[in-house]
Formats: structure tokens, sequence, C-alpha cells
């Protein structure tokens, strides 16, 4: 008699079937044409379907659309080839219940090497990040650094994100990690894989801003010598971020509430209309109700954008951050090939009671800068940049700068709006210099 091995069992369907059943990962298989060839008892657990509801379908069909989103390879039809992909996806099951699974996707070949289908494992991973959470266990989470507890609210928040399109607002000093927010969240989210088209509003000339966002046509206005699509156009699918969101004027404040509320613009010099699918995330380093209240800033375009209001919290209020956000640098800056021994205690301690005006983007300038200066030694304090010296050494004093006062820095912000960049040229002063007169004075803003 013939010994009965794995692979024998294995080579019957049936008991192949039965294999898979029994693991505990999800395993859904599909051809070219996206038709269902098997469903595991573990995939319908996590999805909430079963086998005969899916079965023999298309996927898109079966799951009411791409079960993987804009991530789906399948979407404009079969590729030729298909590698090993692997990431994260926030789902709906049937009943609606959100879950986070991981997501591991392999192109199925015939004996010649042709694509013939794709094998998907998946397993849920909703608890497990809940817990970690909950325990503040984690340290990072979708490329942002940090586990205070403010920056785990921010974690939970983005993953409730993860299964809407709702507009999100972010609100935060500048270099608190904004536009990393923005992209977690599109990352996180079905549109994941999609476009992410990041616009600073305050970068852009005025005069080109309604071009830049909605595009223009051949003969719009001088110099429009060709039709060019818009950050909107751009971002069809997936997700446009409006950074300094405050800063658009008024007229392009209402175009941009028409497109929020039909999904449709016109570009510039245009007369047919445009219809796209875009999520709206936005931000700002301004109070933007106070903006409102000033009659900068249409109050139904707030209602509009501020849906889901996410705020990020300066570093000087998560300092206990500073030493895990220090070794990321650091290995960064080693992966980069820049040799480092990391810091000595007296750095990292004047690096913890800092006040960072310019938050994470300025604790990785900070980084940057000492790695230079220390030739790869161990960082010192006499390696630090000179604004963490002297505010070690207890220069400049806190009484108004020689250059600022009080009524001069509230005239210019009041000129301005509340916009600092704009407010520091007016004064004469360098961005830096200013925000750490507005940190010394929380008053004057």
């Amino acid at each position: 008699m013939k010994p009965v091995t794995l692979a024998t069992i294995a080579a019957d369907k049936q008991n192949l079937g039965r294999i898979l059943d029994n693991l505990a990962e999800g395993i859904i298989a599909h051809d070219k044409e996206r038709r269902i060839l098997f469903f595991n008892r573990a995939a319908e657990t996590i999805t909430g379907y079963s086998k005969t509801e899916v079965l023999g379908r298309d996927c898109h069909e079966a799951f009411g659309g791409p079960f993987c989103g804009r991530r789906c390879s399948f979407s404009e039809g079969a590729p030729n080839s298909l590698t090993r992909v692997n990431y994260p996806l926030n789902i709906v099951t049937k009943q609606g219940e959100p879950r986070r699974i991981e997501m591991s996707v392999t192109g199925m070949l015939d004996e010649t090497g042709c694509l013939v289908g794709v094998l998907a494992a998946f397993r849920d991973v909703t608890d497990l990040i809940g817990l970690q959470i909950q325990l503040g266990k984690l340290t990072s989470f979708a490329g942002i650094i940090g586990r205070d507890p403010k920056m785990l609210q921010v974690y939970s928040q983005i993953r409730d994100l993860g299964t809407n399109d709702y507009p999100v607002h972010i609100s935060g000093e500048t270099g608190t990690g904004k536009e990393l927010v923005a992209a977690a969240i599109h990352n996180e989210s079905r549109r994941g894989g999609g476009p992410f088209v990041p616009v600073n509003c305050a970068a852009l000339p005025e005069g080109t801003l309604e071009s830049e966002l909605f595009g223009h046509v051949r003969g719009a206005f001088t110099g429009a010598v060709r039709d060019k699509k818009g950050r909107f156009a751009l971002a069809d699918g997936g997700t446009l971020f409006l950074d300094e969101v405050a800063d658009l004027p008024m007229y392009v404040q209402a175009k941009l509430l028409r497109v929020l509320q039909e999904n449709a613009f016109e570009r510039v010099g245009a007369e047919k209309t445009t219809s796209v699918n875009v999520r709206i995330i936005s931000a700002t380093n301004r109070d933007l109700k106070r903006e409102v209240e000033r009659g900068s800033f249409r109050e139904d375009l707030y209602y509009r954008i501020n849906v889901v209001p996410i705020h990020m919290p300066p570093l000087r209020k998560r300092k206990n951050d500073i030493p895990i956000l220090v070794e990321h640098f650091l290995d960064k800056a080693r992966g980069e090939g820049q040799e480092s021994h990391g810091l000595s205690k007296e750095a990292l301690s004047i690096m913890m009671e800092y006040s960072w005006p310019g938050n994470v983007r300025e604790l990785q300038s900070a980084i940057r800068f000492a790695l230079v200066k220390s030739k790869g030694r161990v960082v010192q304090p006499e390696d630090l940049p000179l604004e963490l010296l002297r505010w070690r050494d207890g220069r400049p004093p806190r009484g108004p700068s020689r250059k600022l006062g009080v009524e001069s820095v509230r005239a210019a912000l009041a000129q301005t709006g509340g916009n600092k960049a704009r407010a520091a040229r007016i004064l004469g002063v360098g961005r830096a210099t200013l925000y750490r007169f507005l940190a010394d004075f929380p008053d004057v803003s």
C-alpha cells in the first residue's frame, strides 16, 4: 500500500480545502477575471461573508467594491505580473463593523510562469492594535513617532477614520507633523494606494492659486498656452491635503465649498463641469474658528472641512517623546550613511528641557546639525545648535527682544491675519526668532 504523505493529502483538492480551513489567517483566491475560487473559514469569520455568498462571484461585486480599495491590482483589469505585496487595510465587515487587517497578496502562476490569479492571506489585528494603544505600548503608528497619551489619542482617531471619507481638519503649530497625520489618514483609508496630493496654500501665489487647484484651459489667461490639470483632478480617487487652508482667499473658499457640496468644479476658463471623487483633509497652525469670527474665513466652509477635528500637540507638551524621536532621527541618519554614537546624557537633558518652538521639525534639524559637528563622536552639549546653547546659558533674556516688542508683534500678526511667516517678514526677523518671542509671550498671539 502506498504510504500517505502530506503531499498526497494536499494534492487532493478537498483535503487541501480542509488544510486551509484550519489556518488562522483568512485566505482568498481569485482568477484573472476576479472570480473568487477559494474563501476559507477564517476569511468568513473576519469579513462576515459566507462562502456561498462570494464563491464564483467577481470580487468587487461580492464585497460591494474592491476588497483592497485603491490598492487593488485588478481594478483596471489583470496585470501582466504581480509580485508579493504587503499592506495594512481597514475593512468594514458585512455587519458594518470596522476591522483592521494585515494583507499579503501573491500572484499565482501556471506551469509556464504566466499569471493566472492571486492568493491573498490576511489576519485581523484590530484588537491587538487597540490593546497596544490602550496599554501605551505603541511607540509609532502609520509612520508617526510617539507614545505620549496625546499621540495615542491621535492614533485612535486615525484608526477610526480608516473606514469613512469624512473631511478632516488638523490643527497644530508649525512643525508638529500635520502632513504626516494627513498622509497616515489617507494610507489607512480605502483610498490608500490612490493619489495623495499635498498643497501648501500659503506658498502658492494668489494670482495662480485658482489655476493650481482647479486647473485651466488653453487661452484662459495670458500665459495659458495649454490645458492644465489642477490639484483636484490629480487627486481624483485619492486625497487632497490643503495645508495652511486659512490662507485661501475668499473667492477660492467659495469655489472649494462648491466642490465639497457637489464634487464638481470648472477649470479656469472652462464651460464644462468636471466631476471628482476626492477626500479633503485640511490643516492650519491658526485658530480657524477665530478666523471665522474675524471674517477672513467662511463659516459655512469651516463647518464643511471641520467635520472631524484632530489637534497635534506641540513637542513641549509631550517631552517624554523626545528620546524616542531622537533615536528615530539617529537611526535614520545612520541609514543614510552618517556615522553616529548617540547623544550624551547632558546633551539629551538640554533637549528635554528646551521649549522647541519649531517642534519636531526643529528637533530633526538640531540632530542633523549635532551629527555634523560631532564628526561621529558622541554628541556633547557643545555640538548642539547655538539656539539651544544660548537657551542653556540663559541667553537671550526673557524680556522683549531688541527687535521685537509686544505691540509691534501684535500689530504685525493682526496685519497678516495671524500668519507668522508673513509677520516675521514685516518685522524683519527670522521665523524662529518670532516663534521664540511668542513662546515667551503666549498672550500676544
